[in-house]
């Protein structure tokens, strides 16, 4: 009976899958969502290029960060929350009922404002998702992998047994990119993730950024408009919940189609 179901389920599943562009790893069509009665994100419509980086830019408020938590389905944990619209990633609906959490959270890994390392050993935070994800791994061999991913390896490969919580800010931001990489997702999601950061650390995270997207989509919101200039492929420009202009990053920082970001990219307000 319990396989009958699942069969039942991949079909459903399948039924429902639609065929992304060439290039394209996910998108939204019409997505709005709502913290109460209070409208946060407004029939947003967005293509991610594939092993490309997007940057959300926007004043504060605007729902760059609300948009990014979509993509994993952070919001999920807020009770107030409800959705409308579509988010597709590799043709399925992740907003559809059959659709697991877990499953997209293996795909979609997240990387926050603070550096929020486990207080466990610096190896242990690497391994820690493969241990709960029951990932057939070695230990050794993904924690190495993943701290050279993340440029860290040559810092810390004498430490590895040491508390996490001993490393500098910007050495505990990169541990957290290598903790989401364990699991080997296919889009990383950042939330201002230099913000916290002095300058050389985050050129640091810059310059991880750009090699990461060699291998993996990335979607980073951040208020720091030349850090959008600097690192990303593409561009977003929200205000009020709307996606204002979306498009190549030259584009937008120098010929901006809209008014409304002209202004912002040019500090008449923000």
């Amino acid at each position: 009976m319990i396989n009958k179901v699942l069969e039942l389920l991949k079909e459903e599943k399948a039924c429902q899958r639609i065929s992304l562009p060439p290039g394209i790893k996910a998108k939204t069509s019409g997505f709005s969502l709502w913290y109460g009665s209070t409208k946060a994100l407004k029939d947003i419509n967005i293509e991610i290029k594939e092993n490309k980086v997007t940057a959300i830019i926007g004043p504060s408020g605007c729902g760059k960060s609300t948009l990014l938590r979509c993509f994993n389905r952070m919001n999920d944990t807020i009770v107030s929350v409800r959705t409308e619209g579509n988010i597709w990633l590799d043709g399925y609906d992740i907003y559809d009922d059959v659709t697991d959490c877990v499953d997209i959270r293996r795909k979609v890994g997240m990387v926050f404002q603070k550096p929020n390392p486990f207080p466990f050993s610096i190896a242990n935070n690497i391994y820690y998702g493969c241990q709960v994800n029951d990932m057939d791994v070695e230990k050794d061999e993904v924690v190495e992998r993943c701290l050279k991913q993340a440029a860290l390896w040559e810092e810390v490969k004498d430490r590895l047994s040491e508390n996490a919580l001993s490393l500098s800010g910007g050495q505990q931001q990169r541990l957290c990119i290598a903790r989401a990489l364990a699991i080997e997702p296919e889009v990383i999601l950042m939330d201002e993730p230099c913000s916290a950061l002095d300058p050389i650390a985050t050129a640091k995270i810059e310059d991880l950024i750009h090699e990461l997207k060699k291998d993996y989509t990335v979607v980073i919101v951040t208020h720091n408009m030349q850090q959008a200039a600097r690192v990303s492929d593409y561009t977003a420009y929200m205000y009020l919940g709307e996606l204002i202009e979306f498009g190549k990053t030259k584009q937008i920082f120098e010929k901006p189609r809209e008014e409304n970001t002209e202004k912002y990219i040019t500090g008449r307000f923000g």
